[in-house]
């Protein structure tokens, strides 16, 4: 595999937001960019492909390299993404060294990386920005 399939874009964060049709999806998506925004005191950027340059969206910018790997790659800090059924929030420390957070988060799941929220009324808002807070200081790796 030769690079990555998405890169950060100069798309419009607002307008990707505004075209969602489900319209407490939109909300919530509004919500947590606002959330995020003020702790990590970052602008938000489109991320995406050719195909897809509306796919995700992401705060701060690091430079990584894959294990085994020699070459450099671009990736958000934090970043998030609106899908259909849940919003999906991507963060670059591991979520489960967080189980303080995760036992009064709320209905949610999770993978390493990755919290999966049906609606921002199912977590506490309290703890989705500690935890968001807790990734912003994370080192980069």
């Amino acid at each position: 595999m030769s690079g990555l399939a998405n890169k950060q874009n100069n798309r419009s964060v607002t307008q990707f937001i505004e075209k969602i049709d489900n319209t407490s999806k939109r909300e919530d998506s509004f919500k947590l960019l606002e959330i995020i925004e003020n702790i990590t005191q970052t602008k938000p950027k489109m991320w995406g492909n050719e195909a897809n340059p509306d796919f995700m969206i992401g705060f701060g910018k690091y430079t990584y390299t894959r294990k085994g790997g020699k070459e450099e790659f671009e990736w958000f800090k934090l970043g998030f993404a609106p899908r259909k059924t849940k919003l999906t929030l991507y963060l670059t420390c591991d979520i489960s060294q967080h189980q303080d957070l995760l036992d009064n988060l709320g209905k949610c799941k999770w993978g390493k990386g990755c919290l999966y929220i049906n609606k921002l009324n199912d977590v506490n808002i309290d703890v989705l920005s500690e935890l968001i807070k807790r990734n912003k200081d994370a080192k980069w790796h």
